[in-house]
């Protein structure tokens, strides 16, 4: 995986689009990893990205404690960058203002608009990449296999019926954050991972391998789901290692 410092014409142009997902991770007071929706991710210039506030949120405020951060946009025919920005300030009106706000899902909104955008220095980037769907859907096979082995038969549930499904649907994104020892959070697809029950997620590290077997075992993962319906889940809990369950590893 190449790691670049700036972004070139062509990343620029992808990250116009409306029309993608994106995804910030920030770090919260506890030093814990948060992810949230940012469907207004863009770059104003190769080492500048910026976003357009229209809802509050926690990761708006945990930028202002810690501006560490880390990115991830995933473009329609699946076209993957990911990367470390710091938070620097935020502005209530100007060029990029205005841009946000003449954008067609703002302009013609009567019900909110862009109140406050937001600016980040880029720290680095990956070299644009596809998702590696041959070994996601092997890891997905893999997960449905052994997941069941997994399962904590704890009648104290903590994810909704909703949730679950939501983490087992075909189809649904998943990506994972924790904080590495940079202090910046790092953002990895596990579009894998499903839920064992209602208290234990659990993925094969058949794709994106090398990244999650770094992660160590004990850490606070953030885990974010999240389907094309735009429905959504955040989750947080510990990283349990992995182990081998009926032939497979989880």
């Amino acid at each position: 995986m190449t790691i670049n410092h700036e972004l070139d014409k062509d990343d620029l142009r992808a990250f116009e689009s409306d029309a993608k997902v994106g995804l910030l991770a920030t770090v919260n007071p506890q030093g814990l990893p948060h992810i949230t929706f940012i469907a207004t991710i863009q770059a104003k210039t190769p080492r500048q990205l910026i976003w357009g506030q229209f809802t509050e949120g926690l990761s708006k405020q945990h930028l202002k404690t810690n501006p560490h951060a880390a990115f991830l946009i995933m473009s329609l025919n699946k076209e993957l960058w990911r990367g470390k920005a710091q938070w620097t300030h935020e502005r209530k009106e100007g060029e990029e203002y205005e841009l946000f706000n003449n954008k067609p899902m703002f302009r013609y909104n009567a019900y909110f608009g862009i109140h406050t955008v937001h600016y980040m220095d880029l720290v680095e980037v990956t070299e644009k990449e596809k998702l590696d769907m041959a070994r996601i859907v092997r890891g997905v096979l893999q997960t449905k296999l052994a997941k069941g082995a997994v399962k904590t038969k704890s009648k104290d549930f903590i994810l909704k019926p909703w949730a679950e499904q939501l983490f087992n649907k075909p189809g649904s994104l998943k990506f994972l954050a924790y904080v590495g020892d940079d202090g910046f959070p790092t953002m990895i697809p596990v579009i894998q991972c499903e839920a064992a029950d209602s208290r234990r997620l659990a993925f094969s590290p058949a794709a994106y391998k090398e990244e999650l077997l770094k992660i160590p075992a004990g850490k606070t993962v953030a885990l974010f789901g999240l389907t094309l319906n735009m429905e959504d889940v955040l989750i947080r809990g510990t990283f349990g290692g992995y182990g081998r369950y009926r032939g497979v590893t989880l």
